[in-house]
């Protein structure tokens, strides 16, 4: 099955420049020490896939608690909100490395109108959050069926039609 996905360029700008920032932010907070051991925020991977009956979000959220994961659909705009906390066990001055990102993360979307805002569900299994978002009635493909060669011919009644046969030209008397 084939998928047209529309293009949105300033989607994808929007995406580099959140890329470039935490580029720059990465390679300059370690400058003047050793590794920073700051908690910084994140956004979690997530892949988006549709098919006929529901538009379907998977968010990687490994290490969060789903108590610290909050879903919410307001205005055809589902919020995915979180937070990964750092184990309180596990004492900061003990890491030598810290490349996991903590804190808190918001995602958002904007829902296209098909969705079906009302029966919105959530799942959370090893790490992984499923949104499903199952579409309106009116909004799934409906088959029609095609008969061929099974039409029945609608057939004419013959009317009666008077025709005045002329055997050559008149001559009026």
């Amino acid at each position: 099955m084939t998928v047209l996905t529309r293009w949105e360029p300033f989607r994808e700008l929007s995406t580099l420049q959140d890329r470039m920032s935490r580029l720059f932010r990465e390679s300059y907070a370690g400058e003047g020490r050793d590794e920073s051991l700051s908690t910084s925020s994140f956004a979690p991977a997530v892949d988006v896939y549709e098919d006929e009956h529901k538009v379907t979000l998977k968010v990687e959220v490994p290490g969060i608690d789903e108590k610290d994961i909050d879903v919410r659909v307001e205005n055809n705009t589902l919020t995915v909100h979180g937070e990964r906390k750092i184990e309180r066990e596990e004492k900061e001055e003990n890491y030598r490395r810290v490349e996991r990102q903590y804190g808190s993360f918001t995602r958002t979307f904007t829902l296209p109108n098909t969705v079906d805002n009302e029966n919105v569900s959530a799942t959370y299994d090893k790490g992984v959050l499923k949104v499903n978002l199952p579409k309106k009635a009116e909004a799934k493909p409906k088959q029609i069926k095609v008969n061929v060669g099974s039409e029945k011919s609608i057939e004419a009644k013959p009317s009666e039609v008077k025709t005045s046969e002329s055997k050559g030209p008149s001559k009026a008397a």
